[in-house]
């Protein structure tokens, strides 16, 4: 049987096909991801881990992450193919190209607008690639997991829950709204790779607990005034830190949770300074 032979190409990126392992480390399946998209999924990382034999391996490996993101976002937004409400047939939907189906995501709340992010990139380079304007070879590896990590962030990202649109408490009442907007909330997984990082001086972590302490509170007798000024404090340090955090499933996660403090300080004025 041959041996396989590293890709000459490869000898500035890495010493040797061990180190390949490091390099795709990070890249962490999604959560509920249907079978389909976790197998495109783990297949890019896989390709980039191979391309130490065969360079293109790392630019084939972000096209091929963008049919999950693709099947994900038609079935999110609904434009799968098929007929619309009104019975016509809905062609522009079962042909819709990524690009659009992103944009779409986006107005649905389902992904952050980034027109220049690493998420834009990896689908411009794709569509270069379908022009003929750019090889298989256009990406350094290192490169290819930049952008394969966006695909994971935004597959993710579109995997959560959509929280409803805020239209007050409704009959159930103030307690009742949070509690529902509660649960959606706790059915993200905390950003795993955010365990432990500060972001200007606020832990992330602590951030979560004491949030989720207080909405417990204030959900199971209501918030004294120590709990009012904690929550306060939270609501501060998270519409401060969340426009730093530049992944986008950590900024959803924790932009949708300042937004669940503060439902849970509503009926609470902040304390005077």
């Amino acid at each position: 049987m041959d041996t396989a032979v590293p890709d000459l190409r490869m000898h500035t990126v890495v010493p040797d096909y061990a180190a390949m392992h490091a390099l795709v480390a990070d890249l962490v399946l999604p959560e509920g991801a249907p079978m389909s998209v976790t197998s495109a999924l783990d297949t890019s990382r896989e390709l980039v881990r191979h391309s130490y034999f065969r360079y293109e391996f790392a630019t084939v490996a972000v096209a091929h992450a963008l049919l999950a993101l693709e099947q994900v976002l038609a079935e999110r937004t609904g434009h799968h193919g098929g007929h619309d409400s009104a019975g016509a047939d809905d062609s522009t939907c079962a042909t819709a190209p990524l690009r659009e189906l992103v944009r779409r995501a986006g107005e649905a709340g389902l992904l952050p607008a980034d027109p220049d992010g690493e998420l834009e990139h990896a689908v411009r380079l794709r569509e270069r690639i379908a022009r003929g304007e750019a090889s298989s070879a256009a990406l350094y590896p290192p490169r290819a997991v930049v952008l394969l990590r966006a695909v994971f962030d935004a597959v993710a990202l579109a995997l959560r829950p959509v929280a409803p649109a805020p239209a007050g408490p409704g009959p159930g009442g103030h307690l009742e709204h949070l509690a529902r907007q509660w649960q959606e909330y706790t059915r993200a997984p905390f950003p795993a790779s955010f365990r432990g990082v500060d972001v200007d001086g606020a832990d992330l972590v602590l951030l979560d607990v004491y949030v989720a302490g207080l909405v417990h509170r204030e959900l199971n007798g209501g918030l004294d005034d120590d709990g009012i000024a904690v929550l306060w404090q939270c609501i501060a340090d998270l519409s401060r830190v969340v426009p730093l955090i530049d992944e986008a499933y950590c900024a959803a996660y924790f932009a949708r949770l300042r937004d669940v403090a503060r439902l849970a300080a509503a009926r609470h004025l902040p304390p005077a300074t």
